[in-house]
């Protein structure tokens, strides 16, 4: 074991002794002699080693002035100041006329090659200095020029020939700028291509947009290699005006062409945003990529619907931006289970949503668009239960919110309430509470309040449904039988029930049985009989069904006493007034005495059965009797009704008292 120890420690020091000669003969200080290692101890007395310590935190490289100007600054203000001398010299002899355009472009041409092989020259056998590379950027840029000047000012170079050659310099630009990882000759070369068409006032014509696509490709050739987020910036911020002038300005009336150009720019820009990520692939998507995709999806859409719409074409249009939305959705679709990032399905498949709803809002109208937010809500709902992608809960409930918003706005709004049902409003609001509920029941999300909103907005929808669907009594059944199938549905409704219930209990009181019943009676006994029975009738029923909080059953079940209660008296009042005396004495003392007789009941009832809540029910009844003798009997009633009023009450007061005192056992 000894022997083969000292062996390797033997042939580390010859190899430490080769690495000083080479750093030696290359002229590099020789690296330090690594430390012998520590005799190994024995097996048994070996500790565990302590964590080796991490890598020193990277430092930031000490800016060197000196260097900056001499390597950078240098260079490139030689370039500019050679380029400028040129352009001076060309501006000159232009104006005197001592160089014609034929000779103009043919100089233009040679200056710029003989600048480019210079640039190539010093860069791959010089050393890669800034200088060098400046020299390259500004070659082509100035070739892409003199191609644009010969083609566009001078007519000295075909069309095709001038776009076979502006061909050749953005490949050049594009394998340069891949070659040498170089974003300078990528920015200012390719960028500057892009504008070469304006720079010389080239115009609108079609071949000036070919000579910006060209340059534009070679810019998303590079961004297919680099991820150079400013080239793409720059390349979509310099190209579309161009694009846009010349959609809406430079182009003929052939729509068709219009709309095949904007499409393969959409490609190219789709390539400049996530080529990258298609190359390599990445988990998460760049900001700067899908910032991208979004505008150009944006572009895409808007464009094409501006454009057939200014000619007349509304209808095919609103088929661009659907068509539109759908090519997203398929994109979206076949790359989410590809090799791609993910992030770019996701973003695909949400720009096309997003499209899918305005071309939704262009082509249809009322319930129609209703109707197709609401399907798609519970569309993506799905789909994200399916795919376990929150995402597509956030872009489910965008669509129900925008549902729910066109119904309140346009189709339903709270005027129609109380204006003669409308089917179209009835349709729409029951789509939205279809839709609501249907995303409730789908919903899978990590968001524990999600899936009761979605409750909360169906029930809401299936609501207001009621009272555009009926008018009258219908509004105060409907929304009682609302109350009853909410109760019934289980737990997650316990909250609807009462809501419903409160809903009808308002409208009875406001519209067929209001508190003026009690004083002058009702228009139709048998509408107010009918609405109070059907109240209290479906509030026991969701009591009877529904699980409820203490607190809650208790302040349901008062409301049901109440409704008891309160059906009766209406009935004394209407039936016993004749219209004689107004409002009447006799319904007044009979309404008193019903009362006081109801609430010695409850009372007694209490009292025999141990039913605290009778007992204390009883008490208050008759306590609201003894305030209404002393405050409206007294005041309103004449003297014989009064006297009357006040014997049956005490009378009844007094039977209470003793059934109280021997019914009720004595507390221990």
């Amino acid at each position: 074991m000894r022997y083969e120890e000292a062996r390797i420690a033997h042939l580390e020091a010859v190899v430490q002794e080769l690495r000083s000669r080479v750093d030696s003969l290359e002229g590099r200080a020789p690296a330090p002699p690594k430390p012998a290692p520590p005799p190994r101890e024995p097996v048994a007395a070996r500790e565990t080693p302590a964590a080796a310590p991490g890598p020193p935190a990277p430092t930031l490289p000490k800016l060197d002035l000196e260097d900056l100007l001499g390597r950078r600054v240098l260079g490139w203000a030689g370039s500019i100041a050679v380029l400028l001398g040129v352009v001076f010299f060309l501006a000159t002899a232009i104006r005197r006329g001592w160089i014609d355009e034929t000779t103009r472009v043919a100089l233009a041409y040679l200056g710029s090659t003989l600048l480019l092989g210079v640039g190539v020259y010093l860069y791959e056998r010089q050393g890669k200095t800034q200088a060098a590379l400046a020299t390259v950027a500004t070659a082509i840029a100035a070739l892409y020029a003199a191609t644009t000047a010969g083609t566009q000012l001078y007519d000295l170079i075909d069309p095709a020939v001038g776009l076979g050659v502006a061909g050749l310099v953005g490949a050049a630009g594009t394998a340069i700028a891949v070659r040498w990882s170089s974003p300078i000759v990528a920015g200012v070369g390719i960028i500057g291509a892009i504008l070469s068409p304006v720079l010389v006032d080239a115009g609108t014509s079609g071949y000036s947009l070919a000579f910006m696509a060209v340059a534009l490709c070679a810019a998303a050739g590079v961004l297919v290699w680099q991820r150079w987020d400013w080239l793409a910036a720059g390349a979509f911020v310099t190209s579309v005006p161009q694009l846009l002038f010349w959609l809406f300005e430079g182009a003929d009336d052939d729509i068709v062409i219009r709309l095949v150009v904007l499409a393969l720019f959409w490609a190219v820009y789709v390539v400049a945003a996530i080529g990258f990520e298609l190359r390599v692939p990445t988990q998460k998507l760049r900001l700067s990529s899908a910032s991208l995709l979004l505008t150009n999806a944006v572009l895409l859409a808007g464009a094409g619907w501006i454009a057939l719409d200014e000619l007349g074409h509304g209808d095919v249009a609103t088929s661009w931006v659907i068509g539109t939305a759908v090519a997203h959705v398929a994109l979206g679709g076949l790359t989410v289970r590809g090799r791609s990032s993910r992030e770019i399905a996701l973003l695909l498949l949400a720009v096309g949503i997003g499209l899918s709803a305005i071309g939704l809002a262009l082509a249809f109208d009322g319930p129609a668009l209703v109707a197709a937010w609401a399907v798609e809500s519970v569309l993506l709902t799905w789909l994200a239960r399916r795919t376990r992608e929150d995402r597509g809960y956030v872009f489910g409930a965008g669509f129900l919110a925008l549902a729910a918003a066109h119904t309140l706005a346009i189709d339903a709004e709270p005027e129609r309430l109380v204006e003669e049902p409308v089917a179209s409003a009835v349709v729409a609001a029951s789509l939205v509470a279809a839709a609501a509920f249907a995303c409730a029941r789908l919903y899978r999300g990590p968001w524990a309040g999600w899936s009761r909103a979605f409750e909360l907005l169906g029930a809401a929808a299936l609501a207001y449904v009621v009272p555009l669907a009926f008018e009258g009594l219908p509004v105060v059944l409907g929304w009682s039988v609302l109350g009853v199938a909410a109760a019934a549905a289980g737990r997650r409704r316990e909250l609807a029930a009462p809501a419903y219930l409160a809903l009808a209990a308002a409208h009875a009181l406001a519209v067929e049985v209001g508190p003026e019943a009690l004083r002058i009676g009702v228009e139709d006994l048998v509408v107010a009989a009918v609405a109070l029975a059907a109240v209290v009738t479906a509030l026991g029923g969701v009591l009877r069904l529904g699980s409820f909080q203490p607190e809650l059953r208790r302040g349901l079940e008062i409301v049901g006493a109440v409704g008891v209660v309160y059906l009766p008296s209406v009935a004394i009042v209407d039936l016993t007034t004749t219209g004689e005396l107004d409002p009447g004495q006799t319904p007044q003392v009979l309404l008193s005495a019903f009362w006081s007789v109801a609430g010695l009941g409850a009372l007694v009832y209490g009292l025999l059965r141990e039913a605290r809540r009778f007992r204390l029910g009883g008490l208050t009844l008759l306590g609201v009797a003894v305030v209404k003798v002393f405050l409206y009997d007294l005041a309103s009633l004449d003297e014989i009704y009064r006297v009357l009023s006040f014997i049956a009450l005490g009378l009844l007061l007094l039977a209470a008292a003793f059934a109280y005192q021997r019914v009720r056992k004595p507390t221990p």
